[in-house]
Protein backbone atom coordinates (compact mmCIF):
# COMPACT_ATOMS: atom_id res chain seq x y z
CA UNK A 1 0.00 0.00 0.00
CA UNK A 2 1.23 3.49 -0.46
CA UNK A 3 1.75 5.14 2.57
CA UNK A 4 0.86 8.57 2.21
CA UNK A 5 -2.64 7.58 0.42
CA UNK A 6 -3.33 5.08 3.77
CA UNK A 7 -2.57 7.78 5.99
CA UNK A 8 -4.86 10.52 4.51
CA UNK A 9 -7.38 7.79 4.40
CA UNK A 10 -6.60 7.01 8.18
CA UNK A 11 -7.26 10.54 8.84
CA UNK A 12 -10.69 11.09 7.91
CA UNK A 13 -11.10 7.64 10.24
CA UNK A 14 -10.21 9.32 13.23
CA UNK A 15 -12.12 12.02 12.89
CA UNK A 16 -15.34 9.17 12.76
CA UNK A 17 -13.69 7.37 15.40
CA UNK A 18 -13.36 10.50 17.54
CA UNK A 19 -16.17 12.54 16.65
CA UNK A 20 -15.51 16.09 17.35
CA UNK A 21 -12.00 18.19 16.32
CA UNK A 22 -8.69 17.14 16.85
CA UNK A 23 -5.00 18.80 17.50
CA UNK A 24 -2.06 17.93 15.40
CA UNK A 25 -0.38 15.74 17.99
CA UNK A 26 -3.83 13.88 18.72
CA UNK A 27 -4.35 12.74 14.50
CA UNK A 28 -0.62 12.14 14.59
CA UNK A 29 -0.73 9.43 17.07
CA UNK A 30 -4.14 8.33 16.30
CA UNK A 31 -2.59 7.34 12.85
CA UNK A 32 0.53 6.30 13.65
CA UNK A 33 2.78 8.89 11.87
CA UNK A 34 5.59 11.65 13.05
CA UNK A 35 3.86 14.88 13.83
CA UNK A 36 5.98 16.28 10.66
CA UNK A 37 4.63 13.65 8.30
CA UNK A 38 1.05 14.33 9.84
CA UNK A 39 1.51 18.26 9.17
CA UNK A 40 2.08 18.03 5.56
CA UNK A 41 -0.97 15.63 5.12
CA UNK A 42 -3.07 18.00 7.12
CA UNK A 43 -1.74 21.48 5.16
CA UNK A 44 -2.35 19.83 1.68
CA UNK A 45 -6.09 18.78 3.19
CA UNK A 46 -6.47 22.45 4.46
CA UNK A 47 -5.44 23.88 1.19
CA UNK A 48 -7.60 21.68 -1.17
CA UNK A 49 -10.41 22.46 1.54
CA UNK A 50 -11.28 19.40 3.19
CA UNK A 51 -9.99 20.67 7.05
CA UNK A 52 -10.62 23.65 8.59
CA UNK A 53 -9.31 25.18 11.66
CA UNK A 54 -11.60 24.97 14.55
CA UNK A 55 -11.90 27.62 16.84
CA UNK A 56 -8.14 28.74 18.36
CA UNK A 57 -6.62 25.96 20.33
CA UNK A 58 -9.70 23.26 19.81
CA UNK A 59 -7.93 21.71 16.66
CA UNK A 60 -9.07 20.31 13.02
CA UNK A 61 -12.12 19.00 11.97
CA UNK A 62 -13.43 17.98 8.10
CA UNK A 63 -15.29 20.22 6.33
CA UNK A 64 -18.74 19.07 4.40
CA UNK A 65 -16.50 19.19 1.01
CA UNK A 66 -15.43 15.24 1.53
CA UNK A 67 -19.76 14.38 1.90
CA UNK A 68 -20.56 16.15 -1.01
CA UNK A 69 -18.03 14.50 -3.04
CA UNK A 70 -18.95 11.19 -1.52
CA UNK A 71 -22.88 12.28 -2.44
CA UNK A 72 -21.78 12.95 -6.05
CA UNK A 73 -19.67 9.60 -6.38
CA UNK A 74 -23.05 7.44 -4.95
CA UNK A 75 -25.57 9.41 -6.64
CA UNK A 76 -23.38 7.73 -10.23
CA UNK A 77 -22.52 4.51 -8.61
CA UNK A 78 -23.86 2.35 -11.94
CA UNK A 79 -24.10 -0.23 -9.16
CA UNK A 80 -25.99 1.48 -6.48
CA UNK A 81 -28.55 2.79 -9.76
CA UNK A 82 -29.61 -0.77 -10.48
CA UNK A 83 -29.24 -2.45 -7.33
CA UNK A 84 -30.96 0.29 -4.98
CA UNK A 85 -34.54 -0.72 -5.13
CA UNK A 86 -33.54 -4.64 -5.32
CA UNK A 87 -31.70 -4.24 -1.94
CA UNK A 88 -33.80 -2.35 -0.58
CA UNK A 89 -36.77 -4.81 -1.30
CA UNK A 90 -34.69 -7.77 0.03
CA UNK A 91 -34.27 -6.18 3.39
CA UNK A 92 -37.78 -4.85 3.62
CA UNK A 93 -39.23 -8.77 2.53
CA UNK A 94 -36.51 -10.84 5.10
CA UNK A 95 -36.28 -8.04 7.92
CA UNK A 96 -32.89 -8.58 8.16
CA UNK A 97 -29.64 -6.97 6.74
CA UNK A 98 -28.95 -7.21 3.37
CA UNK A 99 -25.38 -7.01 2.11
CA UNK A 100 -23.52 -6.58 -1.24
CA UNK A 101 -20.05 -7.92 -1.84
CA UNK A 102 -17.36 -8.90 -4.39
CA UNK A 103 -13.86 -10.61 -4.02
CA UNK A 104 -10.98 -8.08 -3.91
CA UNK A 105 -7.92 -10.16 -3.92
CA UNK A 106 -8.14 -12.83 -0.87
CA UNK A 107 -11.01 -11.36 0.74
CA UNK A 108 -14.75 -10.07 -0.08
CA UNK A 109 -15.56 -6.31 0.29
CA UNK A 110 -18.80 -5.54 1.08
CA UNK A 111 -20.17 -2.95 -1.97
CA UNK A 112 -23.27 -1.86 0.10
CA UNK A 113 -25.27 -2.65 3.69
CA UNK A 114 -28.75 -2.30 4.17
CA UNK A 115 -29.16 -2.68 7.84
CA UNK A 116 -32.21 -4.67 8.95
CA UNK A 117 -34.96 -3.01 10.66
CA UNK A 118 -34.75 -5.21 14.20
CA UNK A 119 -33.32 -3.69 17.00
CA UNK A 120 -30.90 -6.31 17.44
CA UNK A 121 -29.31 -6.86 14.01
CA UNK A 122 -26.40 -8.13 12.51
CA UNK A 123 -24.34 -4.61 11.52
CA UNK A 124 -21.60 -4.22 8.97
CA UNK A 125 -20.50 -0.99 7.66
CA UNK A 126 -19.16 -0.43 3.50
CA UNK A 127 -15.48 -1.13 2.66
CA UNK A 128 -15.92 -3.75 5.29
CA UNK A 129 -13.39 -6.53 4.23
CA UNK A 130 -14.20 -10.54 5.60
CA UNK A 131 -12.45 -13.58 4.76
CA UNK A 132 -13.88 -15.95 1.85
CA UNK A 133 -13.31 -18.95 4.16
CA UNK A 134 -16.14 -17.94 6.79
CA UNK A 135 -18.38 -15.45 5.56
CA UNK A 136 -21.50 -15.76 3.34
CA UNK A 137 -20.45 -13.41 0.53
CA UNK A 138 -17.32 -15.42 0.74
CA UNK A 139 -18.58 -18.49 -0.14
CA UNK A 140 -21.21 -17.55 -2.69
CA UNK A 141 -18.15 -15.52 -4.23
CA UNK A 142 -15.56 -19.57 -3.93
CA UNK A 143 -18.67 -21.45 -4.81
CA UNK A 144 -18.38 -19.37 -8.44
CA UNK A 145 -15.14 -20.73 -8.98
CA UNK A 146 -13.96 -23.41 -10.95
CA UNK A 147 -13.03 -26.53 -8.57
CA UNK A 148 -9.80 -27.03 -9.78
CA UNK A 149 -9.34 -23.13 -9.21
CA UNK A 150 -11.05 -23.22 -6.13
CA UNK A 151 -9.03 -25.82 -4.62
CA UNK A 152 -5.61 -23.80 -5.45
CA UNK A 153 -7.27 -20.35 -3.85
CA UNK A 154 -7.93 -22.02 -0.93
CA UNK A 155 -4.20 -24.32 -0.32
CA UNK A 156 -2.66 -20.35 -0.93
CA UNK A 157 -5.13 -18.90 1.93
CA UNK A 158 -4.53 -19.06 5.37
CA UNK A 159 -8.30 -20.65 6.57
CA UNK A 160 -8.23 -18.49 10.49
CA UNK A 161 -10.31 -19.45 12.97
CA UNK A 162 -12.47 -16.37 12.91
CA UNK A 163 -15.04 -18.06 15.53
CA UNK A 164 -15.23 -21.59 17.42
CA UNK A 165 -17.48 -22.68 14.52
CA UNK A 166 -15.15 -21.42 11.91
CA UNK A 167 -14.43 -24.43 9.01
CA UNK A 168 -10.88 -24.48 8.89
CA UNK A 169 -10.31 -27.66 7.41
CA UNK A 170 -9.95 -27.13 3.22
CA UNK A 171 -11.90 -30.74 2.72
CA UNK A 172 -14.63 -29.70 5.15
CA UNK A 173 -15.02 -25.97 3.33
CA UNK A 174 -14.65 -27.62 -0.26
CA UNK A 175 -17.59 -30.10 1.07
CA UNK A 176 -19.55 -27.30 2.47
CA UNK A 177 -19.02 -25.17 -0.44
CA UNK A 178 -20.57 -28.18 -2.88
CA UNK A 179 -23.60 -28.21 -0.66
CA UNK A 180 -24.33 -24.71 -1.16
CA UNK A 181 -23.85 -25.11 -4.91
CA UNK A 182 -25.98 -27.92 -4.89
CA UNK A 183 -28.75 -26.31 -2.72
CA UNK A 184 -27.99 -22.83 -4.64
CA UNK A 185 -27.23 -20.74 -1.97
CA UNK A 186 -24.62 -20.72 0.62
CA UNK A 187 -24.60 -20.73 4.41
CA UNK A 188 -22.54 -19.47 7.73
CA UNK A 189 -23.87 -20.37 10.80
CA UNK A 190 -21.46 -18.20 13.60
CA UNK A 191 -18.65 -19.29 11.61
CA UNK A 192 -17.54 -15.09 10.85
CA UNK A 193 -19.81 -13.54 13.85
CA UNK A 194 -20.49 -15.73 16.46
CA UNK A 195 -24.50 -16.08 17.02
CA UNK A 196 -25.03 -15.10 13.40
CA UNK A 197 -26.24 -16.61 10.54
CA UNK A 198 -26.24 -15.64 6.87
CA UNK A 199 -27.54 -16.99 3.74
CA UNK A 200 -26.29 -15.95 0.33
CA UNK A 201 -25.98 -16.40 -3.52
CA UNK A 202 -23.73 -15.22 -6.15
CA UNK A 203 -24.98 -13.20 -9.07
CA UNK A 204 -23.35 -11.79 -12.60
CA UNK A 205 -24.40 -8.20 -13.47
CA UNK A 206 -22.20 -7.21 -16.70
CA UNK A 207 -19.57 -9.64 -16.24
CA UNK A 208 -18.98 -8.64 -12.80
CA UNK A 209 -19.13 -11.41 -10.25
CA UNK A 210 -21.16 -10.53 -6.98
CA UNK A 211 -23.05 -11.74 -4.08
CA UNK A 212 -25.78 -10.74 -2.27
CA UNK A 213 -26.58 -11.80 1.19
CA UNK A 214 -28.99 -11.74 4.01
CA UNK A 215 -27.79 -11.65 7.85
CA UNK A 216 -29.17 -11.95 11.29
CA UNK A 217 -29.13 -12.96 14.72
CA UNK A 218 -29.02 -16.61 14.27
CA UNK A 219 -32.02 -17.63 15.98
CA UNK A 220 -33.89 -15.81 13.48
CA UNK A 221 -32.32 -16.73 10.40
CA UNK A 222 -32.31 -20.57 11.24
CA UNK A 223 -35.83 -21.17 11.29
CA UNK A 224 -36.44 -18.56 7.87
CA UNK A 225 -33.01 -19.93 6.12
CA UNK A 226 -34.96 -21.73 3.28
CA UNK A 227 -36.84 -18.68 3.15
CA UNK A 228 -34.31 -16.47 2.53
CA UNK A 229 -32.24 -18.73 0.24
CA UNK A 230 -35.80 -18.49 -1.73
CA UNK A 231 -35.87 -15.17 -2.06
CA UNK A 232 -32.50 -14.57 -2.83
CA UNK A 233 -32.47 -16.71 -5.34
CA UNK A 234 -35.51 -15.06 -6.94
CA UNK A 235 -33.54 -12.23 -7.01
CA UNK A 236 -30.94 -13.90 -9.08
CA UNK A 237 -33.35 -15.05 -11.39
CA UNK A 238 -34.80 -11.22 -11.78
CA UNK A 239 -31.54 -10.14 -12.37
CA UNK A 240 -30.56 -12.80 -14.68
CA UNK A 241 -33.82 -11.94 -17.13
CA UNK A 242 -33.09 -7.82 -16.95
CA UNK A 243 -29.81 -8.60 -18.24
Amino acid sequence: MVKTATRTLDVFEAFATAKRPLTLSELARAIGAPVASCFGIVRTLERRGYLYSARPRRGLYPTRRLLDQARLIAAHDPLSSRLDSILAALRDRTGETVLLGKRLGDRAVYLDVREGPQTVRYTARVGDLKPLHSSAVGKALLGTLAEGDCRRLLDRLELARVTPATITSRRALLADLAAGRARGWYVTRGENVPDVMAVAVPVTIDDDILAIAVAGPAHRMAPRADRHGAALLEVRRGLEKAR
